[in-house]
Parts: structure tokens; C-alpha cells; sequence
């Protein structure tokens, strides 16, 4: 595992993100930004690893991240429905929350989002799954991994990973803004942010 590259990559953008809504596992398209983000993605992973061939592909099966995965294979030539699917790299489950913002959900549930703020990675959400909960899931996928990769998936997801994989600390790791349009190139521990 630690001489596999990682390519880690966020979905584009979707009208959800934009308005600050909790997606989770709520099946939101990219909007015209994603697309477009999803595209340079693609140059970036060919800059990084030198070349598209030799490289394995995987992603959540929730639709922003299959959109995205296939613009960035069809931006590098590839076939862009050939790539893997995980339904264990889906995007950490907010439950009831999903669809609210931050500032709906403190006035809606205020006591959950105070006590959430006291422990954020182990906090699980009304009907949902914390950080701790989605890290242990996210893993198992990530332990298969055993050649240079292109992960495709969400914001939680790339926040466990860059904890388990490159040690960032949890308290550091939950409240990491993960950019759109980036790529987390993840090798021996560390971890490197490129963009277009």
C-alpha cells in the first residue's frame, strides 16, 4: 500500500454544494461548474502520475462522483464508463440532516449541533454516521487498493483518508475545507494538494 499513489479526487460541484446544503447520501448531478472542474481534474491526475495508463479507477456509485469520474476518463482519452464502483467510498451519512445548511440545522436542532461541536469525529447525527463510523467503512475499500489509483469520491470521504492514510489529526481532519477541482495525491504517508 505504501508504494501505491493515491489520486484522490472531490466531485465537482453540485446546486447543493452551492447553497450550503448537506448532501451526503441524497443522489445531487454535478451542475455546469462540476462539469467543468471534473474536466481539469483529469489534466491534473495526467500531470501527477505521469501518464493515464497503468492506473486503476474507483469511485462512489452516488451520481456526482460517477459524472465526475466519467468527464475526467473521457478528458484523458479513456473509456468513460470503465471504472469501478464502491458503495463503501459513499459520502459520510448525515441522516435527518441531509438538505439542511449549518444555519437551518442550528436553528432546527441546536442541541444536537452544540453537542456535535464537542467531539465532531465521533458525533453521529439523528439517523446518520460519524467520522469514526465512516473511516472504518471507507477502509475497507481503501485495503484493496494495490496499484496507483484515481478515487472519485466526496468531502468526508477524502477528510477520513487523509487522516488514516496521511495522519492528520481528526480534529484537523473533520474541518478541512476538501476543494472541488483538486487532487489529493496521497504516497507514503504524506499528502500533496495540486490543481489545475
Amino acid at each position: 500500500m505504501s508504494r501505491c499513489r493515491i489520486f484522490l479526487v472531490r466531485h465537482g460541484e453540485t446546486d447543493w454544494n452551492l447553497a450550503g446544503r448537506l448532501q451526503g447520501h441524497h443522489d445531487i448531478p454535478l451542475n455546469d461548474l462540476g462539469r467543468e472542474q471534473a474536466a481539469k481534474t483529469a489534466r491534473v491526475v495526467d500531470r501527477l502520475a505521469g501518464g493515464a495508463a497503468g492506473l486503476d479507477y474507483v469511485a462512489s456509485p452516488l451520481g456526482r462522483t460517477s459524472q465526475t469520474m466519467a468527464i475526467l476518463r473521457a478528458e484523458l482519452g479513456l473509456p468513460p464508463d470503465e471504472f469501478r464502483r464502491d458503495a463503501r467510498l459513499k459520502e459520510i451519512g448525515f441522516g435527518r440532516w441531509e438538505g439542511y445548511s449549518w444555519t437551518e440545522l442550528r436553528r432546527r436542532d441546536p442541541a444536537s449541533v452544540a453537542v456535535r461541536k464537542t467531539d465532531p469525529w465521533n458525533f453521529v447525527p439523528p439517523g446518520g454516521e460519524s467520522y469514526a463510523m465512516l473511516t472504518e467503512r471507507v477502509m475497507g475499500a481503501i485495503n484493496e487498493i494495490t496499484t496507483d489509483s484515481v478515487v472519485v469520491t466526496h468531502g468526508g470521504v477524502v477528510r477520513a483518508m487523509l487522516h488514516v492514510l496521511a495522519g492528520m489529526p481528526p480534529e484537523q481532519a473533520v474541518d478541512l475545507p476538501v476543494r472541488q477541482g483538486a487532487v489529493y495525491m496521497v504516497e507514503n504517508g504524506a499528502f500533496e494538494l495540486a490543481v489545475a
